[in-house]
């Protein structure tokens, strides 16, 4: 897992920037009850995104547990950013009408502790709002690269912690349901056939380690236009309440 207080400084140029916190942030909003007075963003990471979902009358906390995140977060959003951790929230029960999740649970062992503090601190009626499927948003778009890839990644590909199916079964145990869905483009992160060839080759794609990392990354040479990166890739995000 990356040192997120390392990356803080440079995150953000690295992630697609204001573009792509534009298009998550309406993403959220489009998902978030009419009513929303108290909104609980978890894993806040630098606040590009979290700054964007304040309005009039609606108050916006921030939550990350990496101090580095937190402060560059807490310049966009004085006083409104909390150290803290997703799975023991610094917040009451029944205090929030809205908990974001982006980009979180993917990175776990286990969702289902995080998924049960949201809806702890969740008042009744609320939203918990959050990405699912990570790993597949770079292939929800065909094309050659995805091609190429497909049974590895069918083969291989783990259901991971923010598998839908698996985030779902987690939140009915806990009384919330879908409610609605949306998705948003991660502008600017679209790949070209030899970045995915040398991310491979270097060992940072799981379903890839466990197939055959050599010949995909051969499949992916003979690709036309290989500096031409492919497609963004598009996130899926899902309310419960």
């Amino acid at each position: 897992m990356l040192d997120y207080d390392r990356e803080a400084a440079g995150y953000d140029a690295s992630r697609g920037g204001e573009a792509r916190a534009v298009a998550a942030a309406e993403a959220v909003e489009r998902l978030l009850p009419e009513d929303t007075r108290v909104v609980l963003d978890v894993a806040c990471g630098t606040g590009i995104v979290t700054r964007r979902l304040t309005r009039p009358g609606r108050l916006v906390v921030g939550i990350d547990r990496s101090h580095g995140m937190a402060a560059v977060a807490s310049t966009r959003l004085p006083g409104a950013v909390v150290l803290g951790d997703a799975a023991r929230l610094p917040v009451g029960s029944d205090r929030t009408d809205a908990v974001v999740l982006i980009w979180l649970l993917h990175l776990l062992d286990d969702a289902a502790p995080v998924l049960a503090e949201a809806a702890r601190v969740l008042r009744a009626g609320g939203a918990l709002i959050t990405t699912v499927d990570k790993d597949q948003a770079a292939f929800a778009v065909d094309s050659d690269v995805a091609a190429v890839t497909a049974a590895a990644r069918r083969a291989y590909a783990p259901k991971g912690p923010d598998h839908v199916d698996r985030v779902v079964a987690s939140a009915a145990g806990l009384g919330l349901r879908v409610v609605g869905e949306t998705t948003f483009a991660g502008v600017g992160q679209g790949r070209s056939p030899r970045q995915w060839r040398e991310r491979i080759m270097e060992g940072r794609i799981r379903w890839a380690r466990a197939a055959d990392p050599a010949r995909i990354a051969e499949e992916l040479s003979s690709l036309p236009d290989q500096e031409v990166a492919r497609a963004d890739p598009v996130y899926r995000l899902i309310a419960l309440a």
